[in-house]
């Protein structure tokens, strides 16, 4: 069966004309003969797009009853045997009422593509998964329902929907949108100006960026190599050197002269892992792209050219940014073209920006420095081979030579040098060389037993033997060098790795920065310090030592002490600081974020209980103060029936006004930790019908199950009654017609196990977590209910008798209340 096809509208904020879009294009598709229903259309009472779903055959919804409620969907089943060739579904994020095949309707369109049915659709950009917490910050209201974005990008077609921010703004005003009682609340909260503009950048952004990887993958798939300059993406090698935060402006400033420009930075690792890098200044130009609104990535070659070229084009890449070489002339000509050339030559279509810089040039060539990358001991082993092999392959020449044999002794000679060359390097070499030249001379080259050069080509030898060393202690030196870096490389990365591991494992992150880089360093000790406070220490510092202190912000100092450190070690700190930072900022971070977690909980309550107070304390205040003012402008003229009715009415209401008084004074003694607990031996089965005669049933409601032989309970009587009476009432509310609610209870070791269980709708599993939190109530919008204090209050109460309260999930669906207190030993 062929697969149907998706098209997704999409807005920036509803309002914008979606649905009203997608009933529009149903009537064209309609008027070209095409079979088109509607599956399911949210019109939210606004007649302009009530009056487009004339004319359409709509697929009756099914209702879905859930907690009382009477829920209508969307009809899968009638949708799927219709067999339309177009199915118009509304709100493609929206999650399903519970009993249904599928969780969230765009599983449903799942199935209808699958059926090979077309479907349109709406989407708004706060439902889109990846952007959900962004439009949270732009707006301050979450969504709890999100698409996920691989499932749009799916899609075969997406659209914006836009309209200018303003606009919106006018028809929320003219009452096209929402009804006059919410425009005020609508226009100063989610609809100002600044969070419809931001708004609309983020769906025509994420658009952009959907069609661009559209187009990436059309052309691999195409195998289309050459770039399309769609918009500007400049590429900025970066090779770890000081020129990279020049090259980096200079890219930034190029890609923000077209709009939409996009900067990439790129550093290119060689794969022996040996080609050197400043890794603080990597770091240092990484945070540098990312505040520019660039991207930073890492690519492993051994050809540098080629693996930027590849870069650029695997990009779509239409700029490159390459610095001026450090590199002197004299050793660009000794060595050959550099890379800026190579990278021009193959870069193809690719514009290439070789941009100046003040390193540039710096670095001359040279021979290696004469103490070298070798060890003393390798260079007085050097030496000790030239000393002691020079004369001993003398007298092994001397035993054998004749007039033929010169050309041996000369190479002989010549393998002396380099074998020195490769032990000890230059200066062993070097000495070599004289040594060996005046050696030849002197026993070897007529006339003998002297040191006389009377032809050129003796001088030229002996050039030669010097010739030969020097080059071979360049490739011993460049050796011993690139050991050398490779293995400081693996212990750098050893002990990044290592400090990396022990934050992941849970140890603390500054500890183990500052024991490592003791460690790694041989240092005495080494602090950490946030202003005079030592934050980390590991070590002894000496008490006359002068330490060495790296500032890490303008707040904290790395101080250490002991040995002072090289420069190669500084490289080296100066990752380890950069790290520092970040872990110091994330901790400043976390702390704020703790100190403001009391105040945004205390706000939440404040802004519950002041809803609370608005909706729920009217009511009952409303009844009292309308029964007593009829009284009172009324009493002669009442019947005795009237006034009585009055009186029922102004008590029951000053009770319920007591009731949530008490409950609200209940709440705020148990979060300030002040609520009077007095404990004593409590029998369950005697306080269980004093909770149903306050609830005001009967045994025939509530199916008991309390064991003769139930020990008693170490609780607060009051206390523990409210309790059952708050769970109890619950179960009752919740139970449907027919089935009873249960209280049962059980006896394990020191404990007693107390279950109210009923066989209502239960709680949502993304929900539970909620239904101890003061003044929730989980949808439930009728006000006789209270402020949603009981669960929150139970759970006050049992903890402080000492037990627990928790749910469960009653087997074949409900909910059970488990209270957990201690048994009283016999």
């Amino acid at each position: 069966m062929k697969q149907g096809r998706l098209r997704v509208l999409l807005g920036a904020a509803p309002g914008v004309g979606k649905t009203y879009a997608m009933l529009e294009e149903g009537r064209r598709l309609r008027s070209q003969g095409k079979d088109v229903v509607v599956a399911v259309v949210e019109t939210h009472g606004r007649a302009a797009t009530k009056a487009m779903t004339l004319g359409f055959e709509i697929i009756p919804r099914t209702l879905v009853s859930h907690r009382g409620v009477e829920l209508d969907e969307m009809d899968l089943d009638a949708v799927l045997a219709r067999a339309p060739q177009y199915a118009l579904v509304d709100e493609l994020a929206h999650t399903n009422a519970p009993g249904l095949a599928h969780e969230k309707r765009w599983r449903d369109v799942e199935t209808l593509l699958d059926a090979g049915i077309n479907v349109i659709s709406t989407v708004n950009i706060q439902h889109i998964e990846s952007l959900n917490d962004v439009v949270q910050q732009i707006t301050g209201v979450p969504q709890r329902e999100t698409i996920p974005d691989a499932v749009l990008r799916e899609a075969d077609q997406i659209e914006v929907v836009d309209l200018a921010p303003q606009a919106l703004r006018d028809r929320l005003s003219e009452g096209v949108v929402y009804p006059a009682a919410r425009i005020d609340a609508a226009l100063s909260n989610y609809f100002r100006l600044g969070n419809l503009t931001a708004l609309r950048e983020l769906a025509l952004l994420w658009l952009a960026d959907e069609v661009d990887s559209s187009l990436q993958k059309y052309r691999t798939e195409h195998g289309i190599g050459q770039k399309w300059e769609a918009r500007e993406r400049v590429v900025v090698a970066l090779t770890g050197g000081p020129e990279g935060e020049t090259l980096l402006r200079r890219g930034s400033r190029i890609a923000a002269r077209s709009a939409g420009g996009q900067l990439l930075a790129v550093h290119v690792t060689s794969q022996d892992g040996l080609r050197p890098s400043d890794p603080g200044a990597l770091a240092a130009q990484r945070s540098l792209v990312e505040s520019l609104g660039g991207t930073f990535h890492q690519v492993v070659g051994s050809d540098i050219p080629k693996a930027l070229v590849e870069f650029a084009r695997a990009s779509n890449a239409t700029q490159l940014v390459i610095g001026v070489s450090r590199r002197s002339r004299l050793s660009a000509l000794l060595t050959g073209a550099g890379i800026g050339s190579t990278v021009i030559r193959e870069s193809g279509d690719i514009d290439v920006h070789i941009v100046t810089h003040a390193a540039a040039g710096g670095r001359r060539f040279a021979l290696p420095h004469p103490h070298g990358s070798l060890t003393v001991r390798r260079r007085v082993y050097g030496f000790v081979l030239a000393l002691v092999g020079g004369p001993l392959l003398t007298w092994l020449l001397t035993l054998f030579h004749n007039e033929e044999s010169i050309t041996s002794d000369v190479l002989s000679y010549q393998l002396l040098v380099v074998v020195v060359a490769l032990v000890g390097g230059i200066w062993p070499a070097l000495f070599a060389a004289v040594l060996s030249g005046f050696t030849l001379d002197f026993l070897f080259v007529d006339p003998l037993y002297t040191v006389h050069i009377n032809e050129p080509r003796h001088a030229l030898s002996l050039l030669l033997y010097v010739v030969i060393a020097v080059l071979v202690s360049i490739v011993v030196d460049q050796a011993a060098r690139r050991s050398r870096a490779a293995r400081r490389s693996a212990a750098e990365s050893e002990l990044i790795a290592g400090v990396a591991g022990e934050v992941l494992r849970g140890q603390d992150a500054f500890q183990a920065f500052v024991t490592r880089t003791r460690e790694a360093f041989g240092l005495t000790g080494v602090r950490i310090l946030v202003g005079d406070r030592v934050l980390a220490s590991d070590g002894e510092p000496a008490r006359d030592d002068e330490p060495d202190r790296v500032p890490i912000d303008p707040e904290a100092t790395l101080e250490l002490h002991g040995r002072p450190l090289q420069s190669a070690d500084r490289r080296l700190l100066g990752v380890i600081v950069t790290q520092l930072a970040t872990a110091l900022e994330h901790a400043g971070l976390e702390e704020t974020a703790r100190e403001m977690a009391p105040l945004a909980a205390a706000d939440k309550v404040r802004s519950a209980l002041l809803a609370a107070v608005g909706h729920d304390l009217r009511r009952p205040l409303a009844g009292a103060t309308a029964a007593v003012t009829g009284l009172r402008s009324s009493g002669p003229a009442l019947s005795a029936g009237d006034r009585d009715e009055l009186l029922d009415t102004a008590e029951t209401s000053l009770k319920q006004l007591t009731d949530l008084l008490t409950n609200l004074l209940d709440v705020s003694r148990v979060q300030a930790g002040a609520l009077a607990v007095t404990l004593e031996p409590v029998d369950l089965v005697d306080l269980v019908p004093t909770v149903l005669e306050e609830l005001g049933v009967g045994p025939e409601s509530v199916d008991l199950d309390l064991p003769a032989d139930l020990p008693h309970l170490e609780a607060d009587p009051g206390l523990l009654e409210r309790v059952l009476v708050n769970l109890l009432s619950n179960a009752l509310k919740y139970s449907p017609d027919g089935q009873n609610a249960v209280v049962a209870a059980s006896a394990f070791h020191d404990t007693v196990q107390i279950r109210v269980i009923d066989r209502g709708p239960g709680v949502p599993e993304d929900r539970r977590d909620d239904i101890f939190v003061p003044f929730q109530r989980l949808g439930d919008t009728d006000n006789s209910t209270g402020l949603g204090l009981g669960l929150a209050l139970s759970k006050g109460f049992v903890e402080g008798m000492g037990g627990t309260l928790e749910f469960e999930e009653t087997p074949r669906g409900g909910s059970t209340m488990v209270v957990t207190l201690t048994a009283v030993s016999a």
